[in-house]
């Protein structure tokens, strides 16, 4: 979906639009996934990263602008343990109980018209 929203800053309000948000890059260079028995999986992602690609536009009271922007985000951490519980009826169900994540480096690159 669509971002939009607005910022006070300083003198006057900043309005904002992120539109046209594309994932177009995904890398899972290290990924595991382990049973923990009697209680779950443990699914652990390191160094990842992951690239996107949207439209933004700004304006202010002084100024507008708008472009195109790519943000890269590296050295990403994910954490996670799903229990699997058997419920009434004997099937098991899947519920995330922990999830711990961390990025490293974020790149954020706009172009536009200023």
């Amino acid at each position: 979906p669509d971002l939009t929203g607005h910022e006070k800053f300083g003198l006057g309000n900043v309005k904002y639009n992120i539109s046209r948000i594309h994932v177009t890059a995904v890398e899972l260079p290290s990924a595991s996934i382990s049973l923990l028995p009697g209680s779950g999986i443990k699914l652990v992602i390191g160094n990842a990263s992951l690239t996107i690609d949207m439209n933004w536009n700004i304006r202010t009271w002084m100024f507008k602008d708008s472009g195109r922007g790519t943000v890269h985000i590296s050295k990403v951490f994910v954490m996670a343990i799903f229990s699997t519980p058997l419920d009434n009826t004997g099937s098991t169900s899947i519920s995330l109980t922990t999830c711990r994540t961390t990025s490293g480096d974020i790149d954020i690159k706009l172009n536009g018209k200023s």
